[in-house]
């Protein structure tokens, strides 16, 4: 994993936990039963954040950033 890029970086990854007793122990949102890969693929798919944001009444934009943010220190 490389270095965060800024305080901004480590306070969105702040939004991401993982627990085993939850999906295994993959990454989540907030101790949430929404997997980060779900929220990827959903991005993947073409789907825009506003959509998923009002399929998720209770997430935030920030909780999406947190997910590019995971998955861009993930792979590198």
């Amino acid at each position: 994993m490389k270095p965060l890029r800024n305080m901004s970086d480590t306070a969105l990854l702040n939004r991401i936990t993982v627990d085993p007793g939850i999906y295994g122990g993959k990454p989540i949102l907030r101790g949430r039963r929404l997997a980060v890969e779900h929220i990827l693929g959903m991005l993947g798919a073409g789907d825009t954040p506003e959509t998923i944001l009002e399929g998720y009444p209770w997430l935030e934009a920030d909780d999406i950033r947190a997910c590019l943010t995971y998955s861009d220190n993930s792979n590198k």
